[in-house]
């Protein structure tokens, strides 16, 4: 544990699993404090049980990050429980699979409303109350970090929704950096790859879909939740202090490959 970033509080949604744990880890072990959101309250409080026994300081916020109601309530607990909101990871998202001509409406805009209206409405209560700290202590500014995804840059054809949402939060991150950096707050993305979540856990003994996966990473291996978790206490911290408006991409190398590797059909 060290104290980077003790005196913060860290509001991170979707935290309870995978990524965004990873981001709560690496805030929590440099010092900081840190809400743990998620839709699935008893995950959170999970994930908050094994952060403590880290030594971590930390509490779990249930939250829809669709509602505005609920997502300004998270960021007036979060400054009820700890005193400010420094940082906000913007983490939260759904997939919805199905080729493009049989995409329900319905599909199209739980993605968008989470994936992308979440981020706009958990970056804007987070950037407001950000502002009136800087106002009260000038200087004091903050740091925003969403989670966009190499999909945001290129194109799988039966996720249409979820490539959609990851553009639009590439662009929405850019002009959130042009809004805040008066305020001192700096917005920042980042483009994780094939990372070894739950989704590619669930494939991970099928030699032949892995090998389909990694055709397109040029490092050979998927990657860890840790290593989004430390691109996000980078991000965060003074390190990046004159970095804004940019999104940092962890595939392996996939972006490089620029797809002269082809996407499996069963992928596409």
């Amino acid at each position: 544990m060290n104290s980077k970033f003790t005196g913060l509080v860290a509001v991170v949604t979707g935290a309870a699993k995978g990524i965004g744990f990873a981001c709560a880890q690496s805030l929590g072990e440099r010092g900081a404090k840190v809400v743990v959101a998620d839709c699935d309250a008893d995950a959170a409080k999970e994930a908050v049980n094994q952060l403590q026994k880290a030594g971590i300081t930390c509490t779990s916020i249930e939250v829809d990050v669709s509602s505005k109601d609920q997502v300004d309530e998270m960021i007036r607990n979060a400054v009820s429980a700890f005193g400010s909101v420094d940082i906000a990871v913007a983490n939260a998202g759904i997939v919805k699979v199905a080729p493009f001509l049989e995409m329900s409406e319905e599909d199209w805009d739980s993605v968008i409303d989470v994936n992308l209206k979440g981020v706009f409405l958990t970056c804007q209560a987070a950037a407001r109350q950000m502002v009136e700290q800087n106002r009260l202590s000038p200087g004091k500014g903050g740091a925003i970090i969403t989670m966009s995804s190499v999909n945001g840059v290129t194109a799988i054809p039966t996720i249409a929704a979820y490539n959609a949402s990851k553009g639009g939060i590439e662009n929405l991150t850019r002009c959130m950096a042009l809004s805040l950096a008066e305020h001192n707050i700096r917005v920042n993305a980042i483009g994780p790859g094939s990372i070894m979540t739950e989704v590619l856990q669930a494939v991970a003994d099928d030699k032949q879909k892995m090998a389909a996966i990694l055709s397109r990473t040029p490092m050979g291996r998927p990657g860890e939740p840790r290593e989004i978790g430390e691109i996000c206490q980078f991000l965060a911290s003074s390190e990046s202090s004159y970095i804004t408006g940019q999104t940092i991409y962890a595939d392996g190398g996939r972006l490089a490959l620029n797809y002269t590797v082809p996407v499996p059909p069963e992928y596409q």
